[in-house]
């Protein structure tokens, strides 16, 4: 018997369903060129970066729609278009527009090395735009429905909206679409940019590692401890027995992928990051730009000041933060950056 509960919106949990997808190549770090400047930047100039990036070209939204495998059902069309972004044109022309590109912030394209010298490709996005206006308008939502039945709460952002209502059903419908076209966003982003690859690259290559897929910022029905539950996974990814992760570091730390022991005691989940210890603004007050040059020395990656609150060293340490979950996920391979491509 399925078990009900009120169910928590925590501001900007689902904002843009963030996630990771990870493919290996046949390539060598040997195969790469001593510059990975001309790759970074046909990869910035492929795929659309930045708050806002979006497709300006009529056939590649067209072509978008065409091969987009989640375009909402006709429920959560009318939840989207007539609730949230005004009109169907309206929504088509979001969801075409962003489909493949790359947020801004933490987001960000990488090439990588293993330990066994083998080359990857990695990258980090969300829902874009669109899963912006969604956890928007339902935040929204939950905060209204708070000060309607005077439900007083130690932070506003605790909002919640009750379920077996209405309100709930249209957020679950819309945010498990949104998470969907998130994923599929990062699909055709990785298509783009292993594309890119092979135009900068001159060496033929193929994948040989199966695309690892893992969602770090979204909700979904479980089954803990004999009762249904939905999970919400905020900075979190799922470690079920035997599955596959991304666990990254910043652009001037080591990642890993990892598989997951099934912790019962942690709902099966794992952290997904190493996560900030300081503000950006705090970031930007404390480090220069020489700072940054200096903490990604060997990464082929911006160095300006747009970046400057991405810098290494406002994160937590990668590997203190993997040396405290080893009872949740065991590393399969380290990898080391040398490309990264940020969307600020």
């Amino acid at each position: 018997m399925e078990e009900h509960h009120n169910f928590a919106l925590a501001a900007g949990v689902f904002v843009h369903n963030c996630g990771m997808n990870a493919v290996r190549l046949s390539l060598k770090a040997s195969d790469l060129p001593d510059s990975l400047t001309a790759i970074r930047r046909q990869i910035e100039r492929d795929v659309p970066l930045g708050a806002g990036g979006g497709h300006k070209r009529e056939s590649d939204r067209d072509a978008n729609l065409r091969r987009l495998p989640v375009m909402p059902n006709e429920r959560v069309q009318d939840i989207i278009a007539d609730k949230i972004v005004g009109s169907m044109p309206k929504l088509f022309d979001k969801i075409s527009a962003q489909l493949g590109t790359l947020g801004s912030g933490n987001h960000f394209i990488e090439i990588c090395i293993d330990e066994n010298q083998d080359v990857w490709v990695m990258l980090h996005s969300g829902s874009r735009g669109i899963g912006n206006m969604i956890g928007t308008h339902f935040i929204s939502k939950a905060k209204k429905t708070m000060e309607k039945y005077h439900i007083h709460l130690p932070d506003g952002d605790l909002a919640y909206i009750p379920e077996d209502t209405e309100d709930f059903q249209d957020y679950m419908d819309a945010v498990q679409w949104a998470q969907d076209y998130a994923l599929e966003n990062r699909k055709v982003m990785m298509e783009k940019v292993i594309a890119a690859l092979r135009l900068t690259i001159p060496k033929d290559f193929t994948i040989t590692q199966e695309a690892i897929n893992c969602h770090h910022n979204y909700v979904e029905k479980e089954n803990h401890f004999g009762k249904n539950l939905w999970v919400t996974r905020k900075g979190a990814i799922r470690a079920r027995d035997g599955d596959l992760g991304i666990i990254p570091g910043s652009m001037g730390q080591k990642s890993y992928i990892v598989r997951g022991k099934g912790e019962l005691q942690s709902y099966c989940s794992c952290s997904h990051g190493a996560g900030r210890q300081m503000s950006r603004a705090k970031a930007r007050q404390t480090f220069t730009l020489d700072d940054l040059r200096k903490q990604t020395e060997g990464v082929e990656c911006r160095k300006d000041d747009a970046v400057l609150d991405e810098i290494p060293g406002a994160y937590k340490d990668i590997d203190t933060v993997m040396a405290n979950q080893t009872d949740l996920v065991e590393v399969l391979h380290t990898l080391k950056q040398v490309m990264c491509v940020k969307g600020n």
